[in-house]
C-alpha cells in the first residue's frame, strides 16, 4: 500500500499494527489513504485469528485531516460528486467501527478535523500528554459532519458542542476528561504493553464482546437488550473457548 503500512506486533502475529504513513503532509487524509484503510480494515474481519489492531501515525502528528490537495479538488466538486466523495468517508469510518476486534488508538502531535472521527470509531484511545486536538471544520467554513455521527455515538452532545461550534484547540487532559481519551503517556507508546491486555483474552469472546457492544448501542430498545444478551452469555458458557477457559480458571480456584 502507498500510503498505509500495515505490520505484525513484534513476536506477536495476531496484533496488527496500521501505521498512516504519510508523514510529509502530516499524514493528512486523502481518498487513496481513505480507500486504502477502509480496504485493510474490511480485510482484518476476513482473519478469524488477530485478536487487536492498533493504529497509530508516522512522524511528527498522527493525522492533520484533509489533505490541502484533495480540498483543493473538493471545491471543484459538483453536489453529486461532493456526496459520493463523503460517502466514501463514511465507509472508511463504517469499516473501523465495524472491526471485529479491538482497535486501539494511539495519538501523538496533533489530531485535526477527520482525525478525531477516527479515533473515535476506535475502542480505546491513548494520547501523549503534548498532543492537540481540533475540530477545525467551522474555521474553513465547512463542517463537521461525517464523523459527527461518529464522534457523538461515543461523546455527549454537552461535552462535544462547543469544540465543534469554535473549533477550539484542546489538549489531551481536556480530551480525556470528555472521554475521547482513555489515557496518556509520555514519550512514546508501549505498543507491547498495550497489546498485553488484549493477548491473554479469548479471541472469540472478545469478538462476540465487541458485536455485542455495538448492537447495543446501535439500539436504544433495552427491551431487546435481555434477548440479546443472554443469548450471549449461554452461547460464550457452552462453547468450546468459554468451556476450555472455564475449566481452566476453575482448576486453579
Amino acid at each position: 500500500m502507498k500510503f498505509l503500512k500495515v505490520e505484525d506486533l513484534v513476536l506477536d502475529t495476531q496484533i496488527k499494527v496500521v501505521t498512516l504513513n504519510r508523514p510529509e503532509v502530516k499524514n493528512a487524509f486523502n481518498p487513496e489513504m481513505i480507500a486504502e484503510i477502509t480496504t485493510t480494515f474490511q480485510n482484518f474481519n476476513k482473519n478469524k485469528e488477530i485478536k487487536a489492531v492498533i493504529i497509530n501515525g508516522e512522524g511528527s502528528v498522527f493525522c492533520a485531516g484533509a489533505d490541502l490537495n484533495w480540498m483543493k479538488e473538493m471545491a471543484k466538486y459538483t453536489y453529486e460528486q461532493n456526496i459520493q466523495d463523503s460517502q466514501k468517508l463514511w465507509n472508511m469510518f463504517e469499516a473501523v467501527i465495524n472491526c471485529e476486534v479491538p482497535v486501539i488508538g494511539i495519538a501523538h502531535g496533533a489530531v485535526y478535523g477527520g482525525a478525531i472521527g477516527l479515533l473515535a470509531c476506535c475502542d480505546s484511545v491513548y494520547a501523549e500528554t503534548n498532543t492537540k486536538f481540533c475540530f477545525s471544520e467551522v474555521k474553513l467554513g465547512l463542517s463537521p459532519a461525517v464523523i459527527s455521527s461518529f464522534v457523538l455515538r461515543k461523546l455527549s452532545d454537552a461535552f462535544v458542542r462547543p469544540f465543534m461550534l469554535s473549533a477550539e484547540v484542546f489538549n489531551a487532559t481536556k480530551a480525556s476528561a470528555i472521554g475521547l481519551v482513555h489515557d496518556t503517556f509520555q514519550g512514546s507508546a508501549n505498543l507491547a504493553g498495550l497489546a498485553n491486555l488484549y493477548s491473554p483474552n479469548g479471541l472469540e469472546a472478545m469478538r462476540e464482546t465487541k458485536k455485542l457492544l455495538n448492537a447495543i448501542s446501535n439500539n436504544s430498545d433495552r427491551s431487546e437488550h435481555a434477548a440479546l444478551t443472554t443469548q450471549v452469555i449461554s452461547e460464550r458458557r457452552i462453547s468450546k473457548e468459554g468451556q476450555q477457559r472455564l475449566q481452566k480458571f476453575l482448576s486453579k480456584s
